[in-house]
């Protein structure tokens, strides 16, 4: 059960994980956003790119239902979701940061040239596949883009994704 605003707006991050909308997150979700993430940016899931970007959906998928699947069935539900954010990860945005790097950082070399960056276009492109709508994709693209050099690198990404999923606003 949600009973604050502040586990109301962890909630709504749930459907971004939650890819096929079967109301609960696993290992499928993951791996479907990475299959996803290929397709878009026409990169071979047997490349040696495709490879570590499923390596990075699993392991992100693994770290998530290390903390959150209390059950052990292999499924995240969205109280279980919560319930990870706000009592395990809240004070600990860094320790998700670490779960979700190795994705984050396959993702970049997906979406960018192999040097750790990638556009602020691409970035919003990446978003989308992921279920953000485009114009906020565009608005965040470029807020990640702090030094307004026109990349997004993995120093920008990972910490902003750990906030985006341990802070509500």
């Amino acid at each position: 059960m949600v009973n604050s605003e502040y586990e109301r707006r962890i909630a709504a991050r749930f459907t971004t994980f939650d890819q096929d909308g079967n109301g609960h997150i696993d290992r499928s979700d993951f791996s479907g956003a990475a299959k996803a993430l290929l397709a878009e940016f026409g990169v071979a899931a047997r490349s040696d790119r495709g490879q570590a970007l499923y390596g990075g959906a699993e392991a992100l998928w693994q770290g998530l239902a290390g903390i959150a699947d209390r059950d052990g069935d292999q499924r995240i539900t969205r109280e279980e979701f919560v319930t990870a954010a706000v009592k395990r990860l809240r004070d600990k945005p860094d320790r998700f940061a670490e779960i979700a790097r190795p994705f984050l950082h396959a993702a970049l070399a997906v979406a960018g040239p192999g040097d750790g960056t990638v556009t602020v276009a691409d970035t919003a492109r990446a978003l989308t596949v992921f279920g953000v709508p485009g114009d906020v994709a565009r608005s965040v693209a470029a807020a990640l883009d702090a030094d307004g050099d026109g990349t997004v690198g993995e120093t920008e990404i990972v910490p902003a994704f750990a906030r985006w999923f341990t802070v509500p606003e």
